[in-house]
C-alpha cells in the first residue's frame, strides 16, 4: 500500500519520537511504501527552520535515513478536482490523487470536510484503528 503523510505528521513524529504519531510513521515505513511529496518536504524544512531552528539538522538526518518514495508536486495544478477550505492544503491532496496514493494520513482538520473517492484520508488515530 502506498501511504502519503502530511507535514504535520512528520513534524509531530520528529518532535515527539515516542508518540502515537511516531508509531504510525514507523508502521508505515516498515509495512508499506511511504510517499512524500516535494511540497511536504519543502514545507517540513520551512516549518522546522521557522519554529524549531535547532532541529533543522534532525530533519535532514531523518530525510537521509528514512526510506520513502519522493513524488514531485507540480507548480501548475488543475484547481477543480475538489474543494478544500485552506488553499495551502490543495497541493498535498492533489499530489496524492495524481500519484496513486492509497491513504493520506494527516492531522489537519481541513481535510476532514473533503469528499474524494481516492485516496482514503485518515487521521493518525484512524490509521491506527484501520491498519495497526
Amino acid at each position: 500500500m502506498r501511504v502519503m503523510v502530511d507535514t504535520n505528521v512528520l513534524v509531530s513524529a520528529l518532535l515527539f519520537p515516542k508518540s502515537l504519531v511516531a508509531g504510525v510513521l514507523t508502521d508505515i515505513v516498515s509495512r508499506h511504501t511511504l510517499v512524500l511529496s516535494s511540497f511536504v518536504v519543502d514545507e517540513l524544512r520551512a516549518v522546522v527552520a521557522r519554529k524549531f531552528p535547532q532541529k533543522t539538522m534532525i530533519v535532514e538526518k531523518l530525510l537521509e535515513e528514512m526510506r520513502f518514495e519522493l513524488v514531485c508536486t507540480p507548480l501548475q495544478m488543475a484547481r477543480d478536482l475538489f474543494d478544500i477550505r485552506d488553499e495551502k492544503d490543495y497541493p498535498v491532496l492533489y499530489t496524492a490523487m495524481t500519484n496513486g496514493i492509497d491513504v493520506l494520513v494527516t492531522g489537519d482538520k481541513d481535510f476532514a470536510g473533503v469528499n474524494v473517492d481516492y485516496p482514503d484520508i485518515l487521521t493518525p488515530a484512524q490509521y491506527i484503528e484501520a491498519y495497526m
